[in-house]
Parts: structure tokens; sequence; C-alpha cells
């Protein structure tokens, strides 16, 4: 017999279906110029000349020449393409011959294939292959923009006032909103995004027709509490509104139909805002963003067409602007990067306002939206919609092991890296594993979505974004060269702003989720070359690693003997090691010139930060 729900049987069954099949493109792109591939220590290291308007770039590999040339899936369970070289191909088996070509992804797909090129990877030395990064102390720093905490996910908002045993006996509203304090303060998060602000334990609809917001009211009180900012989504149906009353997705039933009367949803979410001007201030709710709906392309949140959401979001956002023509309002909020490009186009054909496109993906770094969002405001002459990714993580699968590994913590890096330079907002799905959708946790280490386990001990991906948020100052060229550079390692760095220190952040890692163990063809060394010192000046070095020997708290569960649930002696062993250790290093001295070396280990999957303080 299945442990799975209802639910949970239920969404397998709609979760890859696609709510309409209407699509907008944008015109088909050429093929990427320029492929290489090059052999390097477990994997095969392709490159290629960007392309101008791509959002990203799909891989294929074939075994012959001849094809047949298939996507190359790296196990991430959403969107495979990319969105820039270059890529490592870290399914190739040592020694045996891949060809492969590159496909540009626009908003109607993957176009042409490109010429292709072969190539092979290497069996592993006797050594770890090497890698080199080089700094210079004394660049120009630029601003590392903080699109790691700007928001991050977090289930349904009434979890704060949950009153029943929680897993593992836990206290969940007490755990909920201590989640979110810990993100607030270590991770520096300033907004949450959460579903259900029309759930019935928050909205309900009285015999006169009129709203009651009282449910909402505790909710928010308590949400606010904690000094973050909501993200609004306007989700889900109130049942007195909805089309198809029976027509529900998750434990706790969330009604996703569309409105019966769609004048009854434009009164709706006009007078959550008035309510919410009422209650929290007007100022205060012009600073909160407003984003409609959750993943309406796909058939298990969405009973209704394409047409039927751009008509969902048309209501919606000239409702709220309505009220308060300040508040940011954006969408399709879709699964799998889907339908912004039809979105911009509606909005750019009827005249309709947004702020903000928002998406999701997972499994794989975001793709780049900038050729739509740019094209949309020359086209307007409306300000350029900023590109909030509103779910982002390492697989869209509940129950998923990959979530408690340490393989997803250099896999949250490369993802935050990318995105630097693509998007103002990358969002975390989730916090905690507070987490009801398809049932409660049965243990501890359940593969949850949340950074924080229940009982809130740090997952190697929570140090990863502890570790960003770490780097001091502004940002300095961190140039890579060596086997798997920029593609397996990867790096970060900072300088003060009085020059006291230097922060380097070095990943190693892969998308390709067959190696949720780590592979030691892919572990490497990793030399630091500084230049730019003061010549002759003393530095101290402070590491902080994350690996399978450090930061990694299901190791010390496993240690303690696993199991499901941790009594009381081992809450406490838990608890004891829930930190990040830090090791002082053998200090360096710049020589004559002003350069210094600094040379560590960095397993795959693994992190390193290093602090340089002069001495």
């Amino acid at each position: 017999m299945s442990d799975k729900s209802a639910a949970h049987i239920d969404w397998e069954s709609r979760i890859g279906k696609p709510s309409d099949t209407q699509l907008t493109g944008v015109g088909e792109l050429p093929a990427p110029g320029r492929l290489s591939a090059r052999g390097g220590t477990g994997h095969v290291l392709l490159d290629w000349a960007a392309v101008d308007g791509a959002l990203g770039y799909l891989v294929h590999r074939a075994d012959s020449a001849d094809g047949p040339f298939e996507p190359l899936d790296h196990l991430g369970g959403d969107v495979l393409a990319v969105p820039h070289p270059p890529y490592a191909d870290t399914l190739a088996e040592p020694g045996r011959a891949y060809h492969y070509k590159i496909a540009t992804w626009s908003d109607s797909g993957a176009g042409e294939l490109s010429e292709s090129v072969s190539g092979r990877a290497r069996r592993a030395g006797a050594e770890p292959a090497t890698v080199t990064l080089a700094l210079d102390a004394s660049a120009p720093t630029t601003a590392l923009p903080g699109v790691w905490n700007r928001m991050i996910g977090a289930e349904h908002f009434s979890l704060l006032t949950w009153d029943k045993p929680g897993a593992g006996g836990s206290d969940v509203a007490a755990e909920y909103a201590q989640a979110l304090g810990i993100v607030r303060d270590e991770l520096g998060v300033r907004t949450v995004r959460a579903h259900g602000t029309f759930l019935p334990e928050t909205v309900s609809v009285r015999p006169d027709g009129s709203f009651d917001f009282s449910g909402l009211d505790e909710v928010y009180d308590r949400f606010l509490a904690t000094g973050l900012k909501p993200v609004v989504e306007l989700s889900f149906m109130p049942r007195e509104l909805a089309t198809d009353p029976e027509y529900t997705v998750f434990d706790y039933q969330a009604l996703v139909s569309t409105p019966s009367d769609w004048q009854r949803w434009g009164d709706l979410c006009r007078e959550l805002v008035v309510h919410l001007q009422g209650r929290y201030g007007i100022d205060e709710v012009a600073t909160w963003e407003f984003e409609v709906w959750n993943e309406a392309n796909l058939a298990v949140f969405w009973n209704g067409t394409q047409d039927d959401y751009h008509r969902l979001y048309e209501v919606a956002v000239r409702a709220v602007k309505g009220v308060d023509d300040r508040i940011r309002v954006g969408g399709p909020s879709s699964a799998a990067a889907g339908w912004v490009g039809a979105l911009l186009e509606h909005c750019r054909t009827h005249d309709v306002p947004v702020d903000f496109v928002s998406t999701h993906t997972y499994g794989n770094a975001p793709l780049d939206f900038r050729p739509m969002t740019r094209a949309f405001a020359e086209a307007t002459g409306r300000p350029e919609p900023e590109i909030l990714w509103t779910e982002w993580g390492v697989t869209p699968t509940h129950f998923h092991r990959v979530s408690d590994s340490v393989f997803a913590a250099p896999f949250v890096l490369r993802g935050m890296k990318s995105a630097l330079a693509s998007t103002d907002c990358l969002a975390y799905w989730v916090a905690s594993d507070q987490f009801e959708e398809l049932g409660w946790p049965p243990r501890l280490f359940h593969g949850g979505f949340g950074l924080l386990t229940v009982g809130n001990l740090r997952k190697p991906r929570f140090w990863a974004l502890y570790l960003l948020s770490q780097l001091s100052g502004g940002r300095i060229a961190a140039s890579l060269s060596g086997d798997g550079a920029d593609a397996l390692v990867e790096a970060i760095a900072t300088r003060a702003e009085d020059g006291s220190t230097l922060d380097v952040l070095v990943w190693n890692g892969t998308l390709d989720q067959s190696k949720i163990d780590g592979a030691t063809a892919l572990n490497r060394t990793v030399t630091v070359h500084i230049d730019g010192l003061e010549p002759g000046a003393t530095h101290h070095l402070t590491a902080h690693r994350v690996d399978e020997q450090h930061a990694n708290i299901q190791a010390v569960w496993s240690d303690l003997g696993g199991g499901e649930w941790p009594d009381d002696q081992q809450w406490e062993k838990l608890r004891a090691a829930d930190r990040l250790p830090a090791d002082t290093l053998t200090p360096v001295v710049a020589d004559a010139d002003g350069s210094a070396l600094v040379t560590f280990e960095l397993p795959n999957p693994g992190i390193c930060f290093l602090r340089i303080a002069r001495g």
C-alpha cells in the first residue's frame, strides 16, 4: 500500500500537465557559434558565443556525429536550458567520445541546433586536478546586489496561528516564526512570499456578500511583528467565488478554480488593499509587492486557460492600482519559466500595468529574461519591469533527498552568482521544513524544501546563503583558470571598504544530480593568487567550509544513529553541532611584488569561504 496521501497522488497526476497550450513566441534566434568542447577531469567543458536576445541555451548530446542529438538532462527535474556558457557535462563517461550541439532558447523554446563538436572526459589522476583563482586586491570594486536576500519563500502564513501538534511533536507556529527570524537576522532577508492570502482561515465571505478579513489580520499581525514585509500572493480562490468549488490542490485543499464572477474577484482584490491600508497604513502597504496567483500554467494550479489567467491578472492589477498606484503588481508567477512573454504581450496590447515579471524554476540557474523586459520597455515607453524569480531551488520534487544534501550548497551559489547580472531577485523556496503541502514531514531529514529543518537546524544550503551574506564590501574581479574553471569551480570575491580584508567565496559543484553523493574525479586543488597587497605585509587567514565533513548536520544525525526524530539528548547534540566552524590557517606574507598564494583542497560538492585580513 502506498504511504502517499490522496493529495500527493492527485498532485503527481496533474503536476506535469500544462493548463493551456497557447504560447507567445518572439521569433526564432540563430544557433550559437564558436562551439567548443574541451576534455577535463571527470567532465567535458562546453563553451560557445552568446546570441543576442537569448534567454538561455539547451545542450544536446549524441553518441555519434550522426545523432540522434537529445537534450542533456542533468536531472534537475525542471527547465534544462542554462542561461549562459560554459557548461560542464559531468554525465560524460571518462574516455568515451561524445558529440554536442547547442540550441538557443527563446520564449518559443529551443531553436535550431548548432554545428557539432566532440569531446571526451579524462579519468582522474592520483591527485586532484587544479584550478587557479587570480585576484587583484587593489582593483576597483563594484556593488554586489543582494538578489539572494531580497525575498524568500515560505509555506502559507496561517501556519503562524497553527495550534495543533506538529511533525515530531514540534510547535509549528513558534518554529515557523523563529525560522523567519533566523533568515532575517542571519541571511538579511527583507521580504517573504507565501501562498494562501485567500485561504478559508484567513478570508471568508459573509452571508451578505462582504468579505471578512479577521483571520488575515491575526496572521499578518504576527507576521509583521517579525519586521519582515510580505509579498502578497493573490491566491487562492474563496469557495463562494469559484467556478468549481471542488477543484483543489494540496493537503490543505487550496481552491484553484477560475472565478465565477470576475467583478467579485476584482472586488476581493480591491477590498483587500483597502483593508490592509486601514490596518497597517497607506504608506506601509505601498512598499509591499502583490503577485497575481501561482503557477497558472499548470493544470494542478488552474482550471482555466492562459487567456483566463490574463483576465485574472488584469482585473486584479486594475483593482489594486485603483486603490494606490504606487503598489507594485506583477505576474505570471509561472512554473518552469513559462508565460512571461505572453503576459508582457498582453500588457503591451491592452495597456495593462506590470511592475515586475515573476516566474519559477528548479534544478538549474535561472534563465535571462532581460531581452523580454527590455523589449517591452522599448515598445511601450514604460519603465522596464523588474525580474523576480519568486520560487527557486535545487528540486521541484517533494521529499527528495537532494534537499538535505551538501550537493545543494554549491548549487545555490552557482544560481545566485548567475542571477547577479540578470535578475532583481532570486527567492529560495523555502525557509522552513514546517511545510504542509503534500503532508507533514515524516522524519527529521525527509528531503524537505526548507533551508531549516523542523527544529530549525541549518542545512548545508542555508550555510551557502549565509556565507554569501558574509561577503564584506564591494566586489572585485575573480579570474579562474584550470580544469573546470567557471563551470565546476566558481568564485566571488570582495574587499572591505577600508581595505582591511579580502573575502573569497569559492565553490565546487555541478548541476548533475546523479552526483548527489559527490564524485572523486571532480575534486579540485585551488590556488588563490593575490596581487596588489602591501609588500611584506602579513595577512591572517580564516576559512569556513561546507562539505561532507563540515557544516553538514545530516551527517551529524547519521553519526547519532539516525532514525525518524531525535530524543531530547540527541536534540541537544544536534543543536550543539548546528554551527559553521572556523579554521585558522597559517598566515601569509606578501612578497616584494605584493603577491601571495593560498592553496587548499576543494571537494565536489564543497564550499570554502576565505577571509584574508591584514595584520
